[in-house]
């Protein structure tokens, strides 16, 4: 990746013009994964009411999304009038961990969780990311502890590719801000009090004075709450 692409992409803080200077000046393939949270929808907004056709958007069905995460696929879907791409854990491997640990071993050790979200997530992101150059990403600093030290746009060893992430800095006003001016779609839950939304069985309600990762996989020590997508 050209330095002076990666000097222009840490600087500006428009997200508008990174990613439309970003679709026209990388010379890879570029993709975006979405969970439909209102931080993604907020890149979803740039790259589809631009009509950024360079950046192909995609989410990842696990089979346990809330049934209020469809609804804002749906909308989104139907709002700009295209589509996200879907990827889907393998069959084979779901159903024998399931045979095996049966169907929410996630609660009975770290271990389970993790190969849980190994099956129906990191594996279906390496197929999605295969051959990308450039993955951009909703994560914001606020989420987790483990953020602070990210950097908007890096290279990541995990999945030998660029990632960029346009709103690492972003606080929840300025997002909630930007959502509700322009009037996009986005999930009911976080009206109540859901702030980083996953799969249904792993994700809670926050509770006054709680931290931002307290809704995710409450049940574990708070050093480890991270699923694998990012390293």
């Amino acid at each position: 990746m050209n330095e002076s692409i990666i000097k222009e992409l840490n600087q500006n803080q428009n997200i508008h013009e990174n990613l439309k200077f970003l679709a026209e000046k990388s010379d890879g393939k570029i993709v975006f994964s979405t969970s439909f949270g209102i931080e993604d929808q907020v890149i979803t907004d740039a790259i589809f009411s631009q009509k950024l056709s360079a950046i192909d958007v995609f989410t990842l069905d696990t089979g346990r999304l809330f049934q209020e995460t469809y609804t804002t696929w749906d909308k989104t879907q139907l709002h700009y009038q295209q589509k996200v791409k879907a990827y889907y854990p393998d069959t084979q491997k779901l159903q024998g961990f399931i045979s095996e640990s049966g169907i929410n071993p996630f609660y009975e050790s770290t271990n389970l969780r993790r190969e849980c979200c190994h099956i129906r997530k990191v594996e279906p992101l390496k197929r999605a990311l295969k051959n990308t150059k450039v993955w951009i990403t909703g994560l914001r600093a606020e989420h987790s502890p483990n953020r602070n030290e990210l950097e908007i746009f890096q290279w990541d060893d995990q999945y030998q590719l660029y990632k960029y992430s346009p709103l690492l800095h972003w606080t929840t006003d300025e997002v909630k801000e930007y959502v509700i001016k322009k009037g996009i779609p986005y999930n009911a839950l976080h009206d109540q009090g859901f702030v980083s939304i996953g799969c249904a069985p792993c994700t809670r309600a926050l509770k006054i004075g709680e931290d931002f990762r307290a809704g995710r996989w409450w049940w574990e020590d708070t050093t480890k709450k991270e699923c694998g997508l990012h390293s």
